[in-house]
């Protein structure tokens, strides 16, 4: 296991934060990115900011999506990792490379589709011209999304999480100076205003897939994977058994996902300024949502790697001593948030109106951190268990049987406006959590008990 990047030392939360906070470092690269972007598109004008929300979070549910397709590797190759077996490793490498590339052309045909019919959806329509070119723009960036995630899930299995670090870093910083350039029209650029944005997304998501695909083809510590990489004999059962992870990780990230873009839907509904204060609150979670997963996916790691190993107790003490960590910096980012509430709208916006529709959604927002946080953890937990088809039901019930429907009563049939809208999450993200907790209780006890009978106790 210690060929593995060292990931089994003796202390879960040191080995966690050791994995976890490359991880963290990387997805607060994309927050900042978020928040320039928002930022940028702001100032530039509140349409083009109500246009990005809506895209933005249609095109979420496809990223988010195919990010928990993309899953499916690490506990694949967590598990061949922790036995050694490190040529079968990059074999599975190839063949999540090609499953998400088949994905990938499933995804662009299903929201080319929706851009055939984007006036349906009932947004303002001052905003269609807005929203059109910026929507091609991320539809072509598709395919680099989930192959980077392929090489991402990849790294971060066999334990070196500051790969993905360091090309996400790089690849943030150089769309932030596409946007500040295309967006405004500096440096000899055009001034693109949303269009710019897209068109510099597309750019840096290609180039961190070539980055992470010169990585894994001439570092040297990973030549032992190298070997299985275009190994073809078991590639279909590679294929196929990632296929039976994926989707079913996919399916439970993008039912969360579409309660928060269906959640931008109604918003629509209300007008601009909402959706304006809405994209802002959106970008504003993601800090929070990215810590947490960054901690969770060590958690994943980790769990897999003791799977291979069959060593179910530390699979167990490794994810509560995850699920406290999460909790702890929930915390701290909660009281970061809660003093700076009065701040945030007018980092974003020129508008007093949209600073305080911002302004009204801090409540809701810190009351659901603590069932994102718990449902982040033992999701995946489960995840690195392998154990991920009862995730879906979850999902299923939690979202659309929950969270919807409460956000439409709260903002529609009780008038409670965005913030009723907004109350969809806390309800839903806990109960999410508390579903997958008590699965997570379940299978570890019938793991144990299934150890106990393998390996009885001398009498």
């Amino acid at each position: 296991m210690k060929e593995c990047s060292g990931v089994m030392g003796n202390g879960h939360y040191r080995a966690l934060i050791r994995l976890g906070l490359p991880i963290v470092v990387g997805q607060v690269g994309m927050i900042v990115l978020g928040f320039a972007d928002t930022l940028m598109i702001g100032h530039h004008s509140t349409e083009e900011l109500g246009a990005a929300s809506v895209v933005n979070n249609l095109f979420n549910l496809c990223i988010i999506f195919s990010t928990g397709f993309s899953y499916g590797l690490t506990p694949v190759v967590g598990a061949l990792c922790g036995r050694g077996r490190k040529d079968e490793a990059g074999q599975a490498l190839t063949c999540s490379l090609a499953a998400n590339g088949l994905v990938a052309l499933i995804l662009m045909a299903v929201m080319g589709t929706l851009y055939l019919n984007i006036g349906r959806l009932g947004q303002p329509e001052e905003l269609i011209p807005l929203i059109k070119p910026y929507y091609l723009t991320l539809l072509f960036s598709l395919p680099f999304v989930l192959w980077f995630n392929g090489f991402k899930q990849f790294t971060d299995g066999i334990g070196d999480t500051r790969v993905a670090m360091w090309v996400l870093l790089g690849g943030n910083a150089m769309n932030i100076v596409g946007n500040y350039a295309l967006i405004y029209g500096k440096f000899g650029f055009p001034e693109l205003g949303l269009l710019g944005a897209g068109l510099s997304t597309l750019t840096a998501r290609i180039a961190m897939v070539a980055a992470m695909a010169v990585i894994v083809s001439h570092d040297r510590k990973l030549r032992p994977y190298r070997e299985g990489i275009w190994r073809w004999e078991g590639a279909k059962r590679m294929f196929l058994r990632l296929n039976a992870l994926g989707w079913p990780v996919g399916l439970q990230m993008g039912m969360e996902t579409a309660a928060f873009s269906l959640s931008t839907l109604m918003v629509g509904w209300l007008g601009t300024m909402e959706l304006a204060a809405h994209q802002i609150m959106l970008t504003l979670s993601q800090l929070t949502f990215m810590v947490f997963y960054g901690m969770g996916a060590a958690v994943a790691v980790r769990v897999s790697h003791y799977m291979g190993q069959e060593d179910y107790a530390n699979v167990k003490r490794t994810t509560y001593a995850g699920f406290r960590l999460i909790v702890g910096l929930g915390c701290i980012l909660i009281g970061v948030v809660f003093v700076l509430k009065g701040q945030v709208g007018g980092w974003f916006t020129d508008s007093e109106e949209v600073a305080r529709a911002v302004s009204s959604l801090f409540v809701p927002f810190l009351i659901y951190q603590l069932g994102d946080g718990t449902q982040i953890c033992f999701a995946n937990a489960l995840r690195g268990m392998a154990d991920v088809k009862p995730m879906m039901g979850i999902a299923f019930i939690s979202y659309f049987l929950i969270a919807l429907p409460v956000g439409y009563i709260g903002g529609f049939v009780l008038h409670g406006g965005l913030p009723g809208v907004w109350m969809a999450f806390p309800f839903g993200l806990s109960a999410a959590g508390l579903m997958l907790w008590t699965r997570f209780r379940k299978k570890t006890r019938s793991l144990s008990v299934l150890s106990a009978s393998r390996h009885p106790l001398p009498e």
